[in-house]
């Protein structure tokens, strides 16, 4: 499905406001980007991807916009995110495409979701969607439909395309020349957590027009734009909860209640829930319990339907075993290494050694075969299996896979 308006007269939709700094660095960042400047915007409809095909046409590229659609009824990537992509298109006078993946977004996402959640995982589906639906189908169905080669978003991340490394520790693991993914400029929108099981083939052939630029110049560029997002809410929860409006109620479609009990360490018993799935490691709200101290989950176990409690002073961890890992901006170290560790969207970057562990039969079989043992220098609160451990050292993201076990 697509829409294809008369023509492209990008001058008509410029406000009297003057272009930020980072604008004019992004205009002449895109103005000599090698190769073809032709590429496929995905479109949510929100602000930021609204100005990264805004910037990209004022550089002088050739652009179409691209909408995943997902699921169908409310959410910000579904239908009101499907209107708000038309509309931008329409203001920028591009073609829109509609890309039908509703299919592969329920097999790859939502079920893999429901049986994480039934093994008592909490599982982490935005870095999974990126790497199996959106960025794999945009990159696809542009290139098997439309010729064209390259895609754009809106992320707040930074490429670096096969360069060398500057940093001397890392350098010596480097082997070939790779496509380095870095953290975007603005560190509280920086989304390059979500973004490291991106395969170097994707990496390849993805700009980012954003990755130096702030929210706030995102904000003021729309508004030179005159964009129709450019004051437009951000979106807070993930489209699998806004779809349902909320998690818990996305969780309980699929899985039934299921009584079981919580209890301290020792096994004593303070309490009974409905079920393990509306559970995670670190919750302290919402136990139904009450206790003389607060309590966090620590821990959850599938085949006996148990929530174990304790106080947040017995929940540190000083290590865990890391899977499935996706080496990015590096080869796959074979000693360790240091780095700093991020097992959280919004957490603060932890010190800590990286092992390798050698792979197994079974291992090398797998998509994704490279495991390791991370050794913090501190212990961790709230290290939740089925959540992602990204390494950096720096900006530069070195690769990441999910938490497995402790």
């Amino acid at each position: 499905m697509n829409i294809s308006p008369k023509s492209t007269n990008l001058e008509n939709l410029l406000d009297s406001l003057p272009a930020t700094k980072a604008g004019l660095e992004s205009k002449s960042r895109l103005a000599t980007f090698g190769g073809e400047h032709v590429a496929a915007v995905g479109l949510s409809g929100g602000v930021d991807s609204s100005l990264c095909a805004a910037l990209l046409l004022e550089a002088g590229w050739r652009v179409e916009g691209m909408t995943l659609w997902l699921m169908s009824g409310k959410g910000s990537c579904c239908s009101e995110g499907l209107i708000d992509a038309a509309g931008i298109c329409k203001q920028l006078k591009i073609i829109h495409h509609i890309v039908d993946t509703r299919s592969t977004f329920q097999e790859e996402i939502v079920e893999q979701v429901i049986d994480s959640y039934r093994e008592g995982i909490t599982p982490i589906p935005c870095s999974r969607c990126n790497r199996s639906v959106k960025f794999s189908k945009m990159v696809e169905w542009a290139q098997d439909n439309r010729n064209i080669c390259r895609i754009a978003t809106g992320h707040y991340a930074r490429i670096k395309y096969s360069e060398s490394y500057k940093n001397t520790e890392i350098k010596k693991h480097k082997g070939s020349a790779r496509n380095q993914l870095l953290r975007g400029i603005d560190k509280n929108k920086d989304q390059s957590y979500f973004l490291y099981d991106l395969t170097q083939n994707i990496l390849g052939k993805i700009v980012f027009p954003l990755g130096e630029l702030t929210k706030e110049d995102t904000r003021k560029e729309a508004e030179r734009f005159g964009l129709r997002t450019a004051k437009k809410a951000e979106s807070q929860d993930l489209c699998l909860a806004e779809h349902h409006g909320s998690m818990k109620a996305f969780i309980d479609e699929y899985l039934p209640a299921k009584k079981g009990e919580i209890v301290l360490q020792d096994g004593t018993l303070i309490g009974e829930h409905e079920g393990i799935q509306h559970f995670t490691i670190g919750q302290r709200k919402g136990l139904g319990v009450s206790w003389h101290h607060p309590l966090h989950v620590i821990k959850l176990e599938p085949g006996s339907n148990r929530v174990i409690v304790a106080p947040r002073e017995e929940s540190g961890r000083t290590s865990c075993t890391i899977g499935e890992v996706n080496w990015v901006s590096i080869e796959p170290p074979n000693q360790p290494i240091e780095v700093e560790v991020q097992v959280r969207y919004r957490g603060t970057p932890q010190e800590a050694k990286l092992i390798p562990i050698e792979p197994t039969k079974t291992d090398i079989e797998r998509e994704r075969p490279h495991r390791c043992r991370l050794i913090f220098n501190k212990s961790q609160f709230s290290i939740t299996p089925g959540q992602a451990a990204v390494f950096y050292k720096d900006d530069l993201l070195l690769g990441g896979g999910l938490i497995q076990r402790y």
